[in-house]
């Protein structure tokens, strides 16, 4: 094999065996934290909970009993029922799928745009690096929450507009962290290499670059979906997110203020599921960022 095609296409069994050396010591220095793997703990449950809430949630998250309602905990009904008789902990469960949903499709929207285009302002530079972080500084300079609620409220309540307001005031933090682990090694001997051997600015980019802002950009998702949990809670609580009758969190919240002095549950216990897998990601997130960060790699 000739330098140019070592460079531009390793070994796929070399790249394959390093991969898998890099997990098998993640996850072992992972498991060494208590806290990180509580948060796993907690992040796991709510996947399990999201895939297996028909089977668990012992009633529908919908069904109404007006004879039944607000009722207190009890062993019929573990988290006690909301002002139209309906099972809460039945909702808490089914609200894990929305919670889920909303996060992972944030994610997928605003972490790989955020990556793009950090990576292209601080490889390319120049004219190109002053309009996009310009774009990018405009949007930053603004609350996550106040800029969402704009963009909910230019594109109308619901669910699917609440993920694309929410994903638009995210992408920017993961672009700024993008950018700067760019300009590390954007004139390091193996970009020039790559140059050198014919390599056009969008393999590099794409083959090289993109890989190398990965780990930093895993860290920033996983701490930032708390936030964006408390954002489409605060969106729901609003009104503004998911519509009755679904059983989002935030909504839940919001309907159950108004009895939170007598029936404490119906706000409470939704309230306790929001903060619960806020800690998790948080937990997870720290332990990522321990791995996966070379300085503390170094003082380990």
């Amino acid at each position: 094999m000739s330098t140019r095609d070592w460079l531009l296409d390793p070994s796929p069994n070399s790249r394959f065996q390093a991969s898998a050396g890099d997990a098998y010591r993640m996850l072992r220095d992972m498991l060494r934290n208590p806290l990180t793997v509580i948060g796993g703990a907690i992040i796991l449950l709510l996947i399990l909970t999201a895939l297996f809430a028909p089977w668990i949630a012992p009633e529908s998250p919908v069904g109404q009993n007006l004879e039944g309602r607000l009722m207190p905990p009890s062993a019929a009904h573990w988290m006690g029922t909301d002002e139209l008789g309906r099972d809460i902990f039945s909702r808490v469960v089914y609200g894990a799928r929305i919670t889920l949903m909303i996060v992972a499709l944030v994610a997928i929207i605003s972490a790989p745009l955020g990556l793009l285009i950090g990576a292209v302002s601080g490889y390319f530079g120049g004219w190109v690096d002053t309009v996009l972080m310009g774009v990018t500084d405009v949007f930053l300079s603004m609350p996550k929450l106040i800029l969402a609620l704009a963009f909910v409220a230019a594109l109308g309540p619901g669910i699917e507009n609440a993920i694309i307001a929410i994903a638009i005031t995210a992408w920017p933090a993961y672009a700024r962290i993008a950018r700067a682990e760019t300009m590390t090694f954007r004139n390091s001997e193996f970009i020039a290499a790559m140059q050198l051997v014919g390599a056009s600015r969008t393999r590099i980019i794409l083959r090289h670059v993109l890989p190398l802002c990965t780990s930093s950009m895993i860290v920033r998702v996983t701490l930032d979906m708390a936030g964006i949990i408390l954002t489409a809670a605060g969106l729901g609580f609003l009104g503004l997110g998911a519509q009755p009758p679904l059983p989002e969190w935030g909504a839940m919240i919001s309907r159950g203020r108004v009895f939170i002095l007598d029936q404490w549950w119906v706000a409470t216990m939704p309230g306790f599921a929001i903060i619960i897998v806020s800690l998790g990601f948080c937990f997870l997130g720290d332990g990522l960022r321990d791995v996966l960060d070379p300085k503390q790699r170094g003082k380990s």
